[in-house]
């Protein structure tokens, strides 16, 4: 059986539910059951006995887009982990991006930056492309890039600070930099940190990095670490948006797409397309009473 919760547009909700169940009359996955949940007006569950999520997931494609949902197989609950993804997902920013710019290289290193979101490039090659441009760039270019540019996306720290309050544990892997990780894990909550290390020599960064490449597989293997740690029992939620969060997003009992490239949305089962991340509070029946501001 298969369980989605979704919030859409309240104006066209009973209709687009009227239509998706004649269309999914007869296939893989028909709606047996669909109401509003009774703690939050604003999510409807609907409920199938098939087993075809990638189908599911089209049909509210189809019918309900934008949407924030998530589909979970039998249950859902507060999950005992929660791993992200730190730029354009907790954040609104590419770190790399916005600190190219104080060496007037966004343009192209925001263009390497893109093709390797969206799976063109190889991860590492494009990172260490990236990095090697700023060579010669000032540290304290940082701390103004975090003064000025980087800003937590709306919810984000609602949404880890709940979680940790509700006996979750917080986990922040990024492809990006300590150098700016470290600061915005401890704006929005986050008790671990994992990234890539820029090397810094006399106040200048040398172009290069220290220690071994936080990479897609890097994040995977982070999961597994922590769900190890919590038990067979546990259930753990992965969010993010690019090509390099695909195998935690697919390791995940909930793996979230968020405002995601088309290659990590296919890969979900959970998105976040249309509110802000206290969306993912309501798609797990967290009462907003509960919320930690």
């Amino acid at each position: 059986m298969l369980i989605a919760r979704l919030i859409a547009d309240p104006a066209t909700l009973e209709s687009r539910l009227d239509a998706m169940t004649v269309a999914l009359s007869g296939t893989s996955v028909p709606v047996a059951h669909a109401a509003m949940l009774d703690f939050c007006g604003d999510v409807l569950q609907i409920e199938t006995p098939g087993d075809d999520l990638a189908a599911l997931r089209d049909a509210i494609d189809t019918h309900f887009a934008p949407s924030d949902a998530i589909i979970a197989r039998d249950a859902f609950r507060v999950p005992e982990l929660f791993i992200s993804d730190m730029d354009s997902t907790m954040i609104g920013q590419e770190c790399i991006d916005e600190l190219a710019d104080f060496a007037d290289l966004k343009a192209q290193v925001a263009d390497i930056t893109e093709r390797a979101m969206q799976g063109e490039l190889d991860f590492e090659s494009a990172l260490r492309e990236r990095v090697a441009l700023l060579e010669g760039l000032g540290e304290d270019a940082i701390t103004r890039c975090l003064d000025e540019r980087i800003r937590p996306n709306e919810g984000a720290r609602v949404l880890v600070e709940t979680l940790k309050a509700q006996g979750c544990r917080t986990v922040l892997v990024t492809g990006g930099f300590h150098h700016f990780a470290d600061v915005v894990a401890d704006q929005i909550g986050f008790e671990r940190v994992v990234g890539n290390r820029l090397e810094v020599v006399a106040g200048k960064l040398t172009g290069g990095l220290v220690g071994g490449i936080t990479d897609s597989s890097t994040k995977k293997a982070v999961l597994e670490e922590e769900m190890a740690r919590l038990g067979d029992d546990a259930v753990g939620m992965a969010a993010g948006d690019g090509a390099n969060d695909i195998p935690m997003i697919e390791a995940a009992a909930f793996g979230i797409a968020y405002r995601a490239k088309p290659k990590a949305r296919a890969a979900a089962n959970g998105w976040v397309d249309r509110g802000d991340l206290t969306a993912l509070l309501k798609l797990l029946e967290v009462p907003e009473k509960d919320w930690v501001a």
